[in-house]
Parts: structure tokens; C-alpha cells; sequence
């Protein structure tokens, strides 16, 4: 269960502390707001000199009001904020929103005086929303307490940035969408990012989540908040191309970025992740249309070679594939369609456009017929004619036959549509033209350009269609590794079912011959307590015999004069795979997995995939499969194919300790030798938090 946010979005009464006269003061701003919705339920304007503000008397105090007020907004100066927070739980508050900046953001002690707020805030067994934002609306229950009118719709939007929340409405507007909710984050020192989403799925009126975070906090349970909210989530974040840490100790750790953590947390979730207020109009643009389809098998349907070319490119590059069309298919746009049309795909009108104006919907009707065409991706000069009063067929008094065809054929593509379950996203050179309203009034998303069309159309199929992965449940605290040494790590992981060649740990001539009587050849030994062995020289392998075992033990300890090694078992390299299989945890969202190509060339080669950890088998099995070099598996130039699944039950199990160890910062497993007849780790290191 969520908490109790309805004070918050739909109080019974409004009091706005630091109101003014003044339009440079923010309170001028929330207060002129506020007042539009009077009739909704009582606002009372707060001014500690009393008088009049923005032409209505206003109290000088909160316990002036004389009644219970519900909801308190706290515009005032830093040094007055603890004391208006006192008076707004004495009057009765359940939730305050906190304008004032000066807190956490301003360094520890602002912290400290955040935190004494916020314990004092929940003891009253209220809610608070910032300090440092900038306000909230809520245009289903006529809540205006941020400085900017949102038009009315169905997205909730949830900023940390005023400004980029500005233009998203800008952006929106001509693609008709609007805002059930606007929440400025602020710090979050109470009502957090998770709250928020967790009450905005519960939101009937809200039909999509729209978050813009810099911070969020605990990201896991956001990535949970977000699976479970039954409703798109669109996630615009900052930062998510810097390096990980520098100092990271293991493969695992060095490849592993912020911009890796969040999109694996978005693709488990099944959270759209975009990189620009641009993009995430795009999507939500889309996502408003309504129409999704689990498949990606695109149309192009063009009236240019050009944009047909450029449009195909586009889609391809957005993750949607561009088959040739079937025989049969071809046949059916041939009846509508005159010689010298193309009809493979994309299919290209050729001219016919300019000569019969309704080609247009009959192609688009008998694409979406097509058992073959998932959606429809349309574009190039569509709505030119309409927009032109001057052009091809111009007749009197300015009127067109073209236009007017063209207005036609728009009409008769919102009927096919409405009898086929597939959606059709189109780019014109005049999306603003008569023809092209008709079809976004109807839902049909319309784009300026190709490469927005073509993300649009992403959004809505194939894997945004179905169920995302999910996220799975930390497992509870093991007990903490108590030898976070190579044999330790061995020894944690085999006893999680991680099976390992028999090895033994040595630190003198008479324990390596001790140990290498205790299994056949040929040997692997390896320099403990190096960050690289194989760099440093610290590995040697295949060694046939004990003679050759004692003679690389002498040469690697005379170079390396390492404190101890491992004599193990030399593993059959033939007809294998080497894989990496790592965890490193982040502060935001806890363990999170990688897989990869492994080996000595893990770092160069960077084929690798992340997901958050644990990982099940089947997930990690979508993982493999998914890599660059994931034909390998299958076998390629005569060699077998792999047991995926029991790498991937491997990878099962080193996630799973990895999750249930919080005080190990970077497990890693490199490499993970997967053959024909099943998987052996061959090497592991844990790095302490």
C-alpha cells in the first residue's frame, strides 16, 4: 500500500504562506494560481503584515484563518520555514508543500535542519513535498499551486526542473496533450519520486507517468513502482553518460555506467527511457494515440522515393524491422496501386498521389489488412496539397481538387483504422496542414520529422506491447563473506551451486607437489591476490605435467613473488565460450548484472548486457542470446552449440549471492566457460564495499 497522498491532491482547504502583491516573489505567483480554483474549496492567503494581496483581505498568520486548513504552501524566507511548518501542523495541516530552498541542497547543515523537519512533519503524521520545489496542479480536482497553468489531459508529470516541465507543455500542445498532475520534486526529503508514482497509477484520470529526475533516491523502488503501475512510464534523466567509478577494481566495474545502471532498471521495468524533452513528447505523443501492437513488422508507405529511403532507415535504426512484403500482399497494392508504383517496401505511390488523391487510403487499408504488417509507418509530402492553395489543381476562387481529395483520403484512413487493431504513425512535410488534423484528431500521431515518427512507432510495438521482465526481490542478507580471498570467493559461489574445477591453494614448492598429486593433469596455476593475474603474467596453462607445474611455479614466484597460488585442474577449452558474469552495486539501485563476452578481451571487445540482479534463468538466457556475439552460442564454422541453459543457471545463482551479500561492492566470475555439455567457472574476485 501507497501512502495517503489525498490531502496533497484533492484538499478540502488551501493556505498559500508568504503571498504577495509582488510579482518578483514566487508567492505572488502560487497565490494568483490558487485563487482560480476559490470556488473549488476555501484559499486563504497568508502575509505576516496582514492587508490585502491580489485585491482579498489576507490573514496575518495561519492561526489567524480560525479554522483547520488541510493543505499549506510555504513560500517565506529560509530562516522562517521551521516555524511556518510549526504553524501549518498546529492549524491542522495533513500536507505542506514546501517552496523554501536552503536545505539539503546547501550543504550538511541544511540537511540536518531537513531532516528535523521532515521527522517533525511525520510525527504530526503529515505529508511534505520539497523544500526547494516550485508547487504542484492537479487539473482533476482544480489544485493550481505551482506559478504555470498545465493544460488539462491524461499525463502525470513529475520534474525536478521547472523549466523543462514549461516545455514539455509547449512541446505537448500541438500533439493535444496535457496534464492530469504536476508535481515539482524538489528534495524529496519527504514525499519521494516512489510515492508519487505509486499514487499516480491509482490515478483514473492518469493515463501515462511523465518523470523527469536528476536524484531518485532509492531506484529500485522506482523501477518496482514503475512495473506496477499498470501505465506507461516515460523516464528523462541527467547524468547517464558519466564514467562509473574510477577506481572500480574488476572488469565488471570498470564497464559499468550510470547510463547502463538506469537503462537496465528501464528495460526491467518496462519504463520508456528517452534522452530529450523532444523524445519524451514523441513517445507520449504516441502513447496517447492509444493503438499497440506486440509485433515490430513495419510498412513504410511513401509518395518520394526519398523519404520512403530515409523513413526505412529510420525505423530500422529505431528497432522496428522493414520486410519485403509477401506475394500476396504485393498483389493486393497492385489492384489499387497503378504500374509504376513499388510495392515491396517500402511501398512507394509514385506519383499516383497528385493523380488520384484517395491512393493514399486505399494503400493504407490494404496494409493494414495485411496479416504480414504489424504497423504502418507513413510518410513525406501527405497534407501538401491541403496546405497549398496554390498548387497542382488549384481551382477557382483558391479551392483544390487535390486539397480537397486529399482531405477525403484523410477521412477514409481514420476509417480502416478504426477497424484494424494497428497503429499508423505518419511524418509529413505539413503536419499542420487540414488533411494531417484530421488524422491527429482522430489519434493518429503526426510528426514534422522522420526520425520522430519512426521513435513514436517504437514505442508502441514490440516489446513496449508486452510485459516487461520485471523486477525481481533482493533475497535477505546471507551471512557476511568472511574471506573475500580467491579461495573464499570460490568457496562462497560452489556452495551456491557454482560449479568450479578442482583447485587448491598453495604457498610453497611442498604444497604445490602435495596438491598436484591429489588430481591429474595437465594444471592451471595462477598468482593470488593480483587485480589482473592474466596482465601480470600470473597465469600459467596447460601444464601438462608436475615437472612443468614446478617449473612455472619457480619462474612466476622468481617474477611476482606472490604470497600464494592456485594449482587447478586444466578445463577443456575446446568447443567453449568464454563469458564474463559480474554484479556491481550502485547506490541508487542496488546489484546490478553484467554479461558478456568474456576472457582476456572482456574490455576491448565490450559486448556485454545489464540487467538488475538477481537475474533469473530465463532472463539471463534473453541476455546471451541478445549480445553482439551471441551467434557464437549457437555455434558458428562447425562448432557445437553451447548449453545456454546452463549458463544461464549459473548466472542464476552468481546473481543471486551477489544480491544477497550487500557488503561485496564487485562479484565477478571471468570466465564463465560454457560447452556443449554444460558451464565451469574458471576464475572469481569479490571487491569489499
Amino acid at each position: 500500500m501507497g501512502r495517503d497522498l489525498t490531502a496533497l491532491f484533492d484538499p478540502r482547504s488551501v493556505a498559500v504562506v508568504g503571498a504577495s502583491d509582488d510579482p518578483a516573489k514566487y508567492g505572488h505567483a502560487v497565490a494568483s494560481q490558487a485563487l482560480r480554483a476559490d470556488g473549488r474549496r476555501p484559499v486563504h492567503l497568508v502575509n505576516r503584515r496582514g492587508g490585502t494581496v491580489l485585491g482579498r483581505r489576507a490573514a496575518p498568520s495561519l492561526a489567524a484563518i480560525g479554522e483547520p486548513v488541510e493543505l499549506v504552501v510555504i513560500s517565506v524566507p529560509g530562516s522562517g520555514f521551521e516555524a511556518a511548518v510549526e504553524d501549518a501542523l498546529a492549524c491542522g495541516a495533513k500536507a505542506i508543500v514546501g517552496i523554501t530552498a536552503g536545505f539539503a541542497e546547501a550543504g550538511p547543515a541544511g540537511l540536518a535542519r531537513q531532516r528535523a523537519v521532515v521527522a517533525r512533519v511525520r510525527e504530526a503524521g503529515a505529508v511534505l513535498v520539497g523544500p526547494n520545489c516550485l508547487g504542484i496542479a492537479d487539473n482533476t480536482t482544480e489544485l493550481y499551486l505551482a506559478s504555470d497553468r498545465f493544460a488539462p489531459g491524461g499525463v502525470a508529470l513529475l520534474s525536478q526542473s521547472g523549466n523543462l516541465a514549461l516545455e514539455l507543455q509547449l512541446r505537448g500542445a500541438p500533439h493535444g496533450l496535457g496534464f492530469s498532475r504536476f508535481v515539482s520534486l524538489g528534495n524529496q526529503a519527504d514525499v519521494t519520486l516512489v510515492d508519487l508514482v505509486e499514487d499516480c497509477a491509482g490515478h483514473e484520470a492518469t493515463t501515462a507517468i511523465a518523470v523527469y529526475a536528476e536524484d531518485f533516491g532509492d531506484g529500485r523502488a522506482f523501477a518496482r513502482a514503475a512495473a506496477a503501475a499498470g501505465k506507461p512510464v516515460v523516464l528523462l534523466t541527467a547524468g547517464r553518460g558519466s564514467a562509473s567509478a574510477r577506481s572500480a577494481q574488476s572488469h565488471t566495474g570498470a564497464l559499468t555506467t550510470s547510463a547502463d545502471v538506469v537503462a537496465a532498471a528501464c528495460r526491467d521495468a518496462g519504463v520508456e527511457l528517452v534522452r530529450t524533452p523532444r523524445e519524451m513528447t514523441v513517445v507520449l505523443a504516441a502513447l496517447n494515440a492509444g493503438a499497440r501492437t506486440s509485433g515490430r513488422r513495419t510498412a513504410v508507405f511513401t509518395d518520394g522515393g526519398g523519404h520512403g529511403a530515409i523513413a526505412a532507415d529510420a525505423a530500422e535504426d529505431a528497432g522496428l524491422d522493414v520486410p519485403e512484403l509477401g506475394a500476396a500482399t504485393q498483389d493486393g497494392l497492385r489492384t489499387v496501386l497503378w504500374e509504376q508504383s513499388s510495392v515491396g517496401n517500402p511501398v512507394d505511390l509514385a506519383g499516383m498521389g497528385e493523380q488520384r488523391p484517395l491512393s493514399y487510403a486505399d494503400t493504407v487499408g490494404e496494409l493494414l489488412a495485411a496479416d504480414e504488417v504489424d504497423a504502418v509507418l507513413m510518410t513525406g509530402y501527405f497534407g501538401g496539397y491541403a496546405a497549398s492553395e496554390g498548387g497542382l489543381g488549384s481551382g477557382p476562387a483558391g479551392g483544390s481538387v487535390l486539397a480537397d481529395g486529399e482531405t477525403r483520403a484523410a477521412k477514409e484512413i481514420v476509417t480502416h483504422l478504426a477497424g484494424a487493431a494497428k497503429p499508423l504513425v505518419v511524418q509529413s512535410m505539413y503536419p499542420r496542414s487540414p488533411s494531417c488534423r484530421v488524422l491527429a484528431e482522430a489519434g493518429v500521431p503526426v510528426f514534422s520529422s522522420t526520425e520522430d515518427a519512426a521513435r513514436a512507432l517504437a514505442a508502441i510495438t514490440g516489446r513496449a506491447a508486452g510485459p516487461a521482465p520485471g523486477i525481481v526481490p533482493l533475497p535477505s542478507p546471507a551471512v557476511e563473506l568472511g574471506d573475500p580471498g580467491y579461495h573464499g570467493v570460490r568457496a562462497l559461489l560452489a556452495a551456491a551451486g557454482v560449479p568450479f574445477p578442482a583447485a587448491r591453494e598453495v604457498t610453497d614448492e611442498a604444497g604445490l607437489l602435495a596438491a598436484a598429486a591429489e588430481f591429474e593433469g595437465p594444471y592451471v596455476l595462477k598468482a593470488l591476490h593480483l587485480l589482473h593475474k592474466s596482465d601480470a603474467g600470473g597465469v600459467a596453462l596447460r601444464l601438462p605435467d608436475r615437472a612443468a607445474l614446478l617449473a612455472a611455479y619457480r619462474e612466476m614466484h622468481a617474477g611476482l613473488g606472490a604470497p600464494a597460488y592456485s594449482v587447478e585442474a586444466m578445463a577443456d577449452l575446446s568447443d567453449g565460450v568464454e563469458l564474463i558474469v559480474g554484479v556491481n552495486r550502485d547506490p541508487r539501485f542496488g546489484p546490478v548484472a553484467m554479461v558478456g563476452l568474456g576472457g582476456v578481451l572482456t574490455e576491448t571487445l565490450r559486448d556485454v548486457a545489464f540487467a538488475l540482479a538477481p537475474v533469473p534463468a530465463a532472463r539471463a538466457a534473453e541476455l546471451l542470446r541478445g549480445l553482439r556475439s551471441g551467434a557464437l552460442l549457437d555455434g558458428v564454422r562447425g562448432r557445437p552449440a553451447v548449453d545456454v541453459a546452463a549458463a544461464a543457471a549459473v548466472i542464476e545463482r552468481i546473481t543471486e549471492v551477489a544480491a544477497a551479500h550487500p557488503e561485496i561492492a564487485e562479484l565477478e566470475v571471468n570466465p564463465l566457460l560454457v560447452r556443449p555439455d554444460g558451464a565451469l567457472a574458471l576464475d572469481a574476485r569479490a571487491v569489499l564495499g
